[in-house]
């Protein structure tokens, strides 16, 4: 039996939340069971209470709130416990068409993908502003050229994920799930399929920042830290490449003056060149002991793989619980 599990990400959702449970579809092909997952990161609205008025199957609660990317990952963890075989991730604001799940759940269905990934077609999107289409197609590029992978909305939040790879997924960063998910997936060779999906207007302001100045500057932070997370050596090789070839155009004067018998007044410049190679050397060992670091996280990960794989063989043995629970998280 193939069991779909939708989770919805919410933060005082409590008043949009019934119109986004209500267009999720109730039959898939190729699905046998359909269940569906609120995660209510520390609202203060009633957004739990309104979901389980609505029937939805599993609620996750947190204390207070801790984020979109936390959230993500709880909802993640809680959906795998649950046995979902497919984890489809959709906005509680009403943004993406419930009848598109079906478009991404096929091909991890047919076995043709890992991970796929909404497509808004940014390019062409008339909810979009002309500013947000070039940001929107701007990031995508940076994400894929990061990642290696051919994704064209790198910040879709309508995505879906297989078990196998769900299981090998975790969350690191504290604002964004979507561009750390997508490294992570390209780094570990998922295969990742886009499909185009249509989404309506949304009337209140992201929850998720106050300004796009403030997005982008998180966003970039969220890409730098995921890639060096997973590219160690070759990140801080290149910081350390960089201020040894700063650190040698002072040392390049000194000879310069000091070949035409002038270099008694600029020896400043001599150990200021030398203080950058020795830090661009040292910048560059510390790029070995992260990678050392890494390949150790490696194995950390693999081992949360087995451990998770474990759990699903011990649930096999057990009788599971009826699909109607609470989950609460007081985190």
């Amino acid at each position: 039996m193939t069991k779909l599990i939708i989770q919805i990400p919410c933060f005082n959702e409590a008043e949009s939340l019934p119109g986004t449970l209500i267009a999720l579809p109730r039959r898939l092909p190729g699905i046998d069971c359909i269940e569906v997952l609120v995660i209510d990161d520390g609202s203060h609205d009633g957004t739990a209470e309104v979901a389980r008025r609505f029937g939805v199957h599993h609620v996750v609660r947190h204390r207070r709130n801790r984020g979109l990317a936390a959230a993500f990952q709880s909802g993640i963890d809680a959906a795998l416990a649950a046995g979902a075989d497919i984890v489809v991730n959709t906005d509680a604001d009403g943004q993406y068409a419930g009848e598109d799940i079906a478009k991404l759940v096929a091909p991890i269905v047919a076995h043709e993908a890992d991970l796929v990934i909404g497509d808004r077609g940014v390019s062409e999107n008339a909810h979009f502003g002309p500013f947000k289409r070039r940001l929107q197609r701007l990031g995508s590029a940076v994400v894929r050229r990061l990642s290696g992978t051919e994704v064209t909305d790198a910040v879709s939040g309508f995505r879906a994920i297989s078990r196998a790879a769900a299981q090998r997924i975790t969350i690191t960063t504290e604002f964004s799930y979507t561009t750390d998910m997508l490294i992570q997936a390209g780094r570990k060779r998922f295969k990742i399929v886009s499909v185009p999906v249509r989404t309506n207007a949304t009337e209140r302001p992201s929850r998720l920042f106050k300004s796009i100045p403030q997005f982008i500057v998180r966003q970039l932070l969220t890409m730098t830290r995921a890639y060096a997370t997973y590219n160690p050596l070759r990140t801080f090789a290149l910081i350390g490449g960089l201020v040894s070839l700063i650190g040698l155009a002072p040392i390049v004067r000194f000879l310069w003056f000091w070949a035409i018998g002038d270099g008694n007044g600029h020896v400043q410049s001599l150990v200021l060149g030398g203080s950058l190679l020795v830090l661009g050397v040292l910048t560059g060992l510390m790029g070995l002991l992260a990678e050392l670091i890494g390949a150790n996280r490696k194995l950390l990960e693999a081992t949360l793989s087995h451990v998770r794989k474990l759990e699903d063989r011990l649930a096999e043995l057990e009788p599971r619980e009826p699909a109607e629970t609470d989950r609460k998280r007081r985190a």
